[in-house]
């Protein structure tokens, strides 16, 4: 559908016979990241103008689902899983060692194409963060966190996430 098709084209404006096609020619790759260290790293960036993390929390909850940014926004709501069959989900923390099987994949050489990635070191800086930022929540908070990224927990195999618990 090059016709129609151009760089701010939104899938939405296709037809589902459309959309179908479309998906269906494509390898389709979603990126991922667990949610908790989404908002944190939304709240590090000052996406908000909350002074501490536990207010910035209590805004996005407050503001609810349909009106939050795409920063902390569930994942679920922004790509579709259920919708869309998408051939990877790469996680974020296992970025090289993903991309890597994806290139081989299609027929690539990995060494000359790759960057280096720092999410894997980063990993142990997060869980750190992650610990300290849950702790400043009051349980109310941790209960409604865990409800508004439900779908997300459930989607992704986020193991390790403090908003499983």
């Amino acid at each position: 559908y090059p016709w129609r098709h151009a760089p701010e084209t939104r899938l939405s404006e296709f037809n589902l016979t459309e959309i179908e096609a479309m998906l269906g020619s494509y390898t389709k790759v979603l990126f991922v990241r667990d949610s908790f260290q989404r908002l944190i790293s939304a709240f590090m960036q000052g996406t908000g103008s909350s002074p501490s993390f536990s207010s910035f929390v209590q805004d996005v909850l407050d503001s609810g689902q349909h009106n939050a940014s795409v920063a902390w926004k569930p994942l679920v709501s922004l790509c579709r899983p259920c919708l869309v069959q998408y051939d990877y989900v790469v996680m974020f923390g296992f970025l090289r060692q993903e991309l890597g099987h994806l290139l081989r994949r299609a027929g690539l050489h990995v060494d000359s194409l790759l960057p280096e990635f720092t999410d894997t070191q980063v990993q142990w800086t997060y869980s750190w963060l992650s610990e300290q930022m849950f702790s400043e929540l009051s349980l109310q908070q941790k209960k409604q966190l865990s409800h508004f990224y439900h779908w997300d927990l459930a989607a992704f195999p986020f193991s390790s996430s403090f908003l499983s618990d």
